[in-house]
């Protein structure tokens, strides 16, 4: 069974930074695509991030130049830095791994906050 572990979140002050890490485990394969959506209070979820197999990205246009997406393949672990932090950045992030189907983390609550 699929199973995803996120790390990292937390209360973090406007401008500073966190690293959210996800490690996947359960699967033979390593996964096509891993990424991270989130979830604000009230709002629908959204993609943050993406990185392919290869190592391609794919970011929100609202985010690029601040949060940097990138994965281990030998040990199916995603990272996503994100840099001078705003408390509209505050959610719930949920890290995902594409395999035959989508499969989710428990999610890792981000608070930007003074």
């Amino acid at each position: 069974q699929v199973r995803l572990v996120e790390s990292g979140g937390g209360l973090v002050q406007p401008g500073g930074s966190l690293r959210l890490s996800c490690a996947a485990s359960g699967s033979r394969f390593s996964a096509n695509v891993m990424g991270w959506y989130r979830q604000a209070p009230g709002a629908q979820r959204e993609l943050v991030a993406s990185v392919s197999t290869g190592g391609s990205t794919n970011y929100a246009d609202s985010l690029k130049g601040r949060f940097t997406i990138s994965r281990d393949n030998a040990t199916n672990t995603v990272y996503l830095q994100m840099n001078s932090l705003k408390p509209k950045n505050t959610a719930v992030y949920y890290c995902y791994t594409l395999l035959s189907k989508i499969y989710w983390g428990q999610g890792t609550q981000v608070t930007v906050s003074s």
